[in-house]
């Protein structure tokens, strides 16, 4: 992700997150602390031709790290890009040396709950009324051990660390290309 990435982001999140949507503001504070020797975020976008088609990131401090935020076009969903997205997000966390990932997710969001289950996250507390101006608790999910994780339905990693076919993921401030056939994640 990079600074004149922001816009389309933002817009990408008030589809997504109506409520309680970024602000470019808090994106460009995530962004200051990526891609330079100390950094604690990682972030990166997928984009279909000129359009950003999904985004994520992951905060790591300490030896944990945190799923900050991820979000699918919805008309990606179903693909599996949200899937490589925590993919890349984990490879991200096991580069930091992370011990463990967490992440929140509303508890109406089945889909994405589903997808973390999938990669071994499991329900570790709720954080009540989290999601605001709805209300809405969160549900804390913790992955131990990221760099061996992946959907448990029989995926492997890609050999060398690269992203799955179709996407390319370079590191931090980096842009994961999606082609027409690119999974679609869901949005926690």
């Amino acid at each position: 992700m990079r600074w004149w990435d922001i816009p389309a982001i933002v817009h990408l999140e008030h589809e997504l997150f109506p409520q309680d949507a970024w602000s470019s503001g808090m994106l460009w504070s995530e962004l200051a602390q990526a891609g330079h020797p100390g950094a604690t975020r990682y972030y990166v976008v997928a984009e279909e031709g000129e359009r950003i088609v999904g985004y994520a990131g992951l905060m790591a401090v300490a030896g944990e790290g945190d799923v900050q935020t991820i979000g699918v076009a919805r008309d990606h969903w179903g693909t599996g890009l949200g899937a490589r997205l925590l993919t890349d997000l984990l490879r991200a966390a096991t580069a930091f040396e992370c011990g463990d990932v967490l992440l929140e997710v509303r508890v109406d969001n089945d889909r994405a709950q589903r997808l973390y289950e999938r990669f071994g996250f499991e329900p570790v507390g709720i954080r009540r009324g989290y999601y605001q101006p709805d209300n809405v608790d969160a549900l804390v999910m913790r992955l131990a051990d990221p760099g061996g994780s992946g959907p448990t339905a029989g995926a492997r990693k890609p050999a060398g660390g690269a992203t799955a076919p179709g996407a390319t993921a370079i590191g931090t401030g980096s842009t994961t290309e999606a082609n027409a056939t690119t999974e679609t994640g869901e949005t926690p």
